[in-house]
């Protein structure tokens, strides 16, 4: 079977519907271009087309001059008048089949797909599967009408997403009452998930195409809708507060939608401050078929809610004045333009629910009330990503009602939505030298002075005393961040970056000055609100020295000149470019851009995923303060498992009594019960984190045998040699092996030059340092065993310098030689030097070493069996052969080794180990050539090598370049999966071979696996 679409049971089922046999046809023929790929239209959009037929009715004109008539799919209103039905173990034909656990059929359109692994099999290995189908070399096309997209087992429950969803945003659905059925979250959560209801609940109101990609809600999002839509209902106003990270702009989307179409004659007006969320409001809305109207004015504004020709409208609360954050300034001159605007006969028309995004904000209160004078039978939703201050709560309620759904950030944290953070206090302590040269300085420069103008001096050198004594401390700084970059793994990989806040601008200058002659020039930017003008520092030049105001806007100029390569008159004309550069570098290229230096710019709604250490020399509380550390907070690359604050003001106060009470004097504006688990103390967490790894990783090896040796390992991680198939299910165990043994050593080195504060002994420390470097060589020597070591590249990008920094001993770098080469690949360049590189444990071992060479050949033949079958069966059959002989004779290692090499040269490159005829010289010709058929030749074969022009290879070649020629001239753009395209190239095919189909299809089989067509 290769259809997505059952077409008896949906015709027979449209038919129970009412509609006529003309109707249905035309109904098919819009589905089948709506689902098929072609030329460049790709899954994305395949599956767009196809969900619009499904959630707005396929339209249909009967015959020419007749109404439109709407084929609507699925019955939306009657959950139980749909046909739901599932299928295991469906054979789905592609370019290579697959085979599916189990689909979902509703109406015969299959709409979900879902792989389920033993207990003892991770989820991830489902996940993959699911990937994998995806893919053109598998079932790509058949996922063009699939909604839902599952995989789980029975210990770890279930993970759902939609088509084209990398790994690690795959979902996991919970719900408050949550009662495991028997204890198996498998069954829960496929029953909650997949019952009739809520599985077109799901389909129907909560999946969206924005830009390119397509999303379904997280189990916050959903509840949170299903919260407001109950408070639409009753037009009750309130709040919902879900953190930061969680997808509040899509909860708005989706309730919007709700609202349009349960709702008669409403309207929705969305209010935000922020540019980006009015552009991204608009965009998404436009993914779902819904055009946004975004004021331009106040008075537009009024204008519109006069008339009832737009039902959603974006208002941004305009800037009018300078700084970052919208200010009490431009919220009044916001509220003046709307109340100059509207006149007597002005009367909202429709029914409004109006959306305030970011409701916390306590400048907004004078917004709101002034929203509700000019909508008073409004409906109002306030979104907010931070709690509220106790200071705003009242007057929030009194504005919005209560809270109408919450979503905290330790449960975020929990459902690895956002990551924890993990706060460390460094203080650096200041004192001035001298009292006495400082008191005798100040009488000098002093004299003269009347007693008031002493005073006012003392009173200016008191708040000096602050910025210039703080050189030494500024220095202590920068050293201790240049220490974290060449140290802390994220940082030292490129693959993580930081932000430093500086208590103001000049301080920010002079630390980026400091980094100017270090490793980190070019590197690091300052990005504050500053824009140097030369108006600036008119009237600052007293020759006695530089001023703050010179010294600021100096460095800022010389900074953009140096960006930009230009001269300072004409780069100062560029900081908002700058700005724009710099915060791209900042999250596109973070090993280009390692460090921002911040007074308040960028501290809210800047979201960077690469940002993992915030160091704050600022004091900061409350909202600035949440807002500030919720920057680290994004989940990135598997290296990043938290955020980092670094806090040089001590704002929690001692740590231990703010972590015991949620709040120290820094966030003592909020409840305590709202902030609860924001903040864990690093060391506490990192000794946490190392003896929950460590305990994880034991546990996975605890059934190999003693003496656990390297023998040992691989018998129980990878199996014999000539059982590929073991190999395969021992895949899952590898997988995890390699990414415990990557989290151990990440967790050692969080704390590595901190083991003793952590709270452990000098021998406690050692042991792990021993058991560290005791599993990363046993999985180097299992990776190297299974032929998975080039794979697992891309799966730990920053492992290699962190054994460089923290770990020596004799396997820290053996190899280094390995980098972009395989196994086989080092074999064939260098003979048997290229073993050399390989641990010592299995050099000594002559039984494991040969298994580990003859894994690596094996995968290889596997890998590259679809490009040749019949020339790589037989090296399968050799290599079989070989391993028969080294198991039943005791051959010599040495003259083994040398046929393993013979073996892996014909595998690496077949045209080194045959024979062929003249003009048989690319790969696609080989490949062609020993998939033929002998051709049969009555005449006398000539001997081997003097191939005569009757010669059966000879005539096999000729045929071979026949066929590769009409390939080459059949073959158009984009021709595989393409069915006219392929056929047009199986009918080549047959023109040279003739008639026979079963040799065709073999032979298109192998075209499609060559590079050259």
């Amino acid at each position: 079977n290769n259809s997505q679409v059952e077409v008896e049971i949906l015709r027979d089922w449209l038919t129970k519907q009412g509609h006529e046999e003309k109707v249905i046809t035309k109904a098919f023929r819009s589905i089948d271009q709506a689902k098929t790929l072609s030329g460049s239209k790709n899954l994305y959009d395949a599956n767009r087309e196809f969900y619009s037929l499904l959630r707005y009715g396929v339209k249909v004109k009967p015959e020419i001059g007749e109404q439109t008539v709407t084929v609507w799919l699925f019955d939306w209103n009657n959950p139980g008048n749909n046909d739901f039905a599932f299928a295991e173990e469906v054979t789905i034909e592609g370019v290579h089949s697959k085979r599916p656990d189990v689909v979902l059929y509703i109406n015969g359109i299959a709409i979900g797909v879902l792989e389920l692994k033993r207990s003892t099999v991770s989820v991830t290995e489902g996940i993959r599967q699911n990937l994998d189908s995806q893919k053109k070399d598998f079932i790509r096309s058949f996922f063009a009408t699939v909604q839902l997209i599952m995989a789980g087992n029975d210990t770890g429950g279930v993970r759902y997403v939609v088509i084209e969803t990398p790994e690690k945003y795959w979902l996991r659905w919970k719900e408050n009452e949550y009662t495991p059925l028997d204890n198996d979250p498998l069954l829960t959560e496929l029953g909650q998930i997949c019952s009739k209801e809520r599985m077109l609940e799901l389909i129907h109101d909560f999946m969206v195409f924005d830009a390119g990609t397509k999303k379904i809600c997280r189990h916050n999002q959903y509840f949170g809708v299903r919260a407001a839509q109950e408070h639409v209902r009753q037009w009750k106003s309130g709040i919902i507060w879900h953190t930061q990270g969680s997808g509040k702009s899509l909860t708005m989307v989706w309730l919007a939608k709700w609202i349009r179409e349960n709702i008669d004659n409403s309207r929705v007006l969305l209010i935000t401050d922020r540019k980006e969320l009015d552009e991204q409001i608009e965009s998404v809305f436009k993914g779902v078929h819904e055009d946004i109207y975004r004021t331009r004015s106040g008075a537009d504004l009024v204008n519109i809610l006069n008339l009832n020709e737009e039902w959603l409208i974006c208002s941004l609360v305009h800037k009018f004045g300078s700084g970052d954050e919208i200010s009490e300034r431009d919220i009044d001159a916001y509220v003046d333009e709307l109340k100059k605007n509207v006149d007597k006969d002005f009367e909202a028309k429709g029914n409004i629910v109006v959306f305030v995004d970011e409701c916390h904000r306590s400048q907004s209160g004078k917004l709101h009330r002034a929203m509700k004078r000019l909508l008073p039978e409004a409906m109002f939703v306030g979104f907010t990503g931070t709690p509220l201050l106790k200071k705003d709560k009242q007057k929030s309620v009194e504005v919005f009602g209560p809270y109408i759904h919450t979503y905290k950030f330790d449960e975020a944290v929990h459902d690895e939505v956002i990551l924890d953070l993990r706060y460390e206090a460094r203080d650096i302590e200041q004192n001035l030298t001298s009292q006495d040269k400082i008191d005798d300085w100040f009488e000098v420069k002093t004299k003269g002075l009347s007693d008031l103008g002493k005073a006012q001096v003392k009173q200016r050198w008191g708040t000096l005393k602050k910025v210039l004594s703080s050189q030494d401390r500024l220095n202590k700084i920068v050293s201790d961040i240049l220490m974290d970059m060449a140290m802390r793994d994220r940082l030292k990989s490129g693959n993580g970056n930081a932000m430093l806040v500086t208590e103001s601008i000049y301080a920010a200058c002079r630390v980026y000055e400091m980094f100017q002659k270090t490793d980190l020039a070019g590197k690091c930017a300052i990005v504050t609100s500053y824009n140097p003008h030369h108006s600036d520092i008119k009237g600052e030049e007293t020759g006695e020295g530089q001023t703050e105001k010179l010294r600021k806007y100096e460095i800022y100029r010389k900074m953009l000149s140096d960006y930009f390569n230009e001269p300072e008159e004409t780069a100062i004309r560029k900081t908002e470019k700058f700005e724009e550069e710099v915060k791209r570098k900042f999250i596109k290229e973070p090993g280009q851009m390692k460090l921002l230096i911040v007074v308040d710019k960028l501290l809210t709604g800047f979201d960077a995923p690469p940002a993992t250490y915030l160091y704050i020399d600022k004091k900061m509380r409350d909202h600035g303060l949440f807002q500030a550390i919720c920057r680290v907070n994004r989940l990135h690359t598997e290296d990043k498992e938290y955020g980092y604050i670094i806090d040089y003001k001590d704002l929690f106060r001692s740590l231990e009594e703010s972590i015991k009470e949620y709040t120290g004097e820094a966030l003592d504006g909020y409840d305590k019960e709202d902030v609860e688990g924001l903040l864990k103390n690093r060391l506490e967490q990192g000794k946490e984190r190392i003896e929950q790894v460590r305990e994880s990783i034991k546990a996975l090896c605890e059934p190999v045998e003693p003496p656990y040796n390297t023998a040992d390992y691989l018998k129980y991680f990878v199996g014999p040699s000539d059982q590929p198939d073991v190999q395969k299910d021992n895949e899952p165990k590898r997988l995890e092996l390699y990414k415990l043994t990557s989290a151990y050593v990440r967790a050692y080195a969080n704390l590595a030059n901190e083991m003793e504060e952590a709270g452990y002994s000098p021998e406690e420390t050692n042991t792990i340092k021993e058991e560290v470097n005791y599993f990363e060589k046993v999985r180097e020597e299992v990776k190297i065993s299974s032929g998975d070591y080039v794979d697992m590249k891309v799966y730990e990008p920053a492992m290699r310098h962190l054994l460089d920094t923290y770990i020596r001993a004799e396997e820290s770098e053996t190899l280094a030689s390995f980098d972009d080469m395989t196994l086989v690949d080092l074999i064939v360049e260098r003979d048997e030097k290229g073993t050399d590189p390989l641990p010592e444990s299995l050099k000594k071992n002559p039984e494991s070493m040969s298994e580990t060479i003859e894994n690596n050949v094996r995968r290889l033949i596997i890998d590259e069996m679809p490009v040749n079958p019949k020339y790589y069966e037989e090296m399968s059959r050799l290599l079989d052969e070989l391993i028969e002989q080294r198991r039943r004779e005791a051959t010599d290692y040495q003259k083994y080794l040398e046929k393993v090499i013979a073996l892996a040269k014909k595998v690496r490159k077949p045209e080194s180990g045959s024979d062929y005829p003249k003009g048989i010289t690319t790969p696609a010709l080989r490949a062609l050539f020993d998939n033929l058929e002998e051709i049969e030749n009555n005449q006398a074969a000539e001997p081997e090598g003097s191939y005569g022009n009757n010669h059966p290879k000879t005539i096999r070649a000729q045929k071979a370049i026949e066929l590769d020629k009409a390939i080459q001239e059949a073959r158009e753009a984009s021709w595989r999966g393409n069915i006219f395209k392929e056929r047009k190239i199986r009918k080549a095919i047959k023109s040279v071979v003739g008639d026979n189909n079963e040799l065709a299809d073999n032979l298109l089989e192998i075209a499609r696996n060559q590079h050259e067509y």
